[in-house]
């Protein structure tokens, strides 16, 4: 089913929680509310499922104005991070609930319930756990079982708000690459909230990145990465070292470092900001006492730096550097072979010179 909002307004006393949100998620695709707590994506996912009505704004169901449609005719099936499954029912029977309720004109027989039921639990690979309570469930399991639930009810589109905000990490990463490959099999029209970017741009097809009520990008995992469209966004997806500056000579200056500007600027004396992704530093030894620019003989002098903290983890090193020129902390991802060989070389000092930079202005 596709689903579209068109200039949703929703405010809670002073607080602005959306501010003239207009979006459109595809037919059958998986799509990731991604932003910092307070953002406004629950708040938005509550209005698409009709918890909420907003101030201002319509959702369209296949086209339709669902302003008077309430959550029941809107076939939404609904997945909350703390499972609310009922406890003193069995594992089976919180599955068929919603089956059970539907009106009795609507309301299947016994049989097809038991054929139903039966069928999603071995979705989800858990039908020997069908005469369990919850309480008997991991947490991993729960939420595995109320997403049976929401299924059971045929949803035109699955909502799902921080569906593994409850889980440890390990059990996070197994469920929602199952999650994938179960939205893979079904191809249900899907909305989840997360603020965890690894989850968001592992599981999504498209990903909205929401800041302060408002949409700061939308696209596929790999472009809002590669490409953030803002200072925001840039900040938001991934580690990132900062180098703060101003625009001199159609550059930005910083550190004795110079930055391309963004295409369409031609600079101006103003302030200016320039994101690198730790793996996107290079170092190189430089002896104590060496000025920076007599490093390699290199155009670019780089800034000189000072090893505070390395980490090998596995394949790759962490490294925490301090600049000598302003005393900030740079942070940098490596092979570990290559950090190995180069502090053979170079002892505790080093030119970090940043790549792929991203500058943001004003």
């Amino acid at each position: 089913m596709s689903i579209e909002v068109r200039h949703i307004h929703k405010q809670f006393g002073a607080f602005t929680a959306l501010d003239d949100v207009s979006l459109a998620f595809p037919d059958g695709r998986l799509t990731a509310l991604l932003g910092p707590s307070g953002c406004g994506k629950t708040t938005l996912l509550r209005i698409i499922a009709g918890l909420e009505r907003p101030d201002r704004g319509q959702v369209l169901l296949e086209g339709g104005d669902a302003a008077r449609a309430n959550v029941r005719q809107r076939q939404v099936g609904f997945v909350f991070q703390h499972y609310a499954l009922f406890k003193h029912m069995t594992v089976f029977e919180n599955v068929a609930f919603g089956l059970r309720v539907k009106p009795r004109g609507q309301r299947p027989g016994e049989r097809q319930i038991r054929e139903k039921v039966m069928g999603l639990l071995e979705l989800v690979q858990l039908e020997w756990l069908a005469d369990r309570r919850p309480a008997a469930l991991s947490g991993g399991q729960r939420q595995r079982i109320a997403l049976a639930r929401a299924l059971a009810v045929e949803p035109r589109v699955l909502l799902l708000d921080e569906p593994f905000g409850a889980l440890d990490a390990k059990v996070r990463k197994e469920l929602r690459r199952w999650l994938r490959r179960l939205h893979d099999d079904l191809h249900v029209t899907s909305i989840f909230v997360t603020h965890d970017q690894e989850e968001a741009l592992e599981v999504a097809d498209e990903v909205v990145i929401m800041n302060k009520g408002r949409v700061e990008q939308k696209g596929a995992p790999q472009a809002v990465y590669d490409e953030p469209a803002t200072a925001f966004v840039c900040g938001f997806l991934g580690h990132m070292n900062l180098f703060h500056g101003r625009v001199q000579g159609g550059r930005l200056q910083s550190g004795g470092m110079h930055f391309a500007l963004p295409g369409g600027h031609d600079g101006g004396d103003r302030p200016g900001t320039a994101y690198v992704r730790p793996h996107d530093i290079q170092i190189e030894p430089c002896p104590p006492g060496r000025p920076a620019a007599q490093a390699d003989g290199a155009n670019d002098p780089g800034l000189r730096v000072s090893l505070r903290r390395a980490q090998a983890l596995g394949p790759l090193a962490q490294l925490e550097l301090r600049r000598e020129d302003t005393q900030e902390t740079i942070e940098v991802v490596m092979p570990s072979q290559e950090f190995d060989r180069i502090r053979a070389r170079g002892g505790q000092h080093f030119i970090a010179r940043p790549r792929n930079a991203r500058v943001f202005l004003g």
